[in-house]
């Protein structure tokens, strides 16, 4: 529920600024090891929004897929789930260093 509060001030803050009417879409980039129940988020987005401008807006939810660094191969590996071995050499030297966030890509707005 934190995370869809967040992306209402988001939405919130920006129709401050802009002055827009109603949003169309939003659209979330959400990490692979973000830890984001995408089905319970879309959930609380539901309730959330409902009163507010973006009560009809279509919610795109884009990933990222996770990526670290092996420090034993000096290579950006692939990874699915924090501390994974290194896909490449097997190391348990990987440091996760992409798809750890979720964050509002952009709204489309009337």
């Amino acid at each position: 529920m934190a995370l869809a509060e967040g992306v209402l001030g988001i939405i919130e803050e920006a129709q401050r600024r802009q002055g827009f009417a109603q949003v169309c879409a939003v659209r979330l980039e959400i990490g692979a090891l973000a830890g984001v129940e995408v089905p319970a988020l879309l959930f609380c987005l539901e309730i959330v929004l409902t009163h507010s401008v973006a009560r009809q807006a279509r919610i795109e939810c884009l990933p990222v897929p996770g990526s670290g660094w092996c420090m034993d191969c000096a290579q950006t590996v692939s990874i699915a789930t924090l501390y994974a071995n290194c896909p490449r050499c097997g190391s348990a030297q990987v440091q996760a260093t992409g798809g750890l966030q979720m964050r509002v890509q952009d709204l489309i707005v009337e």
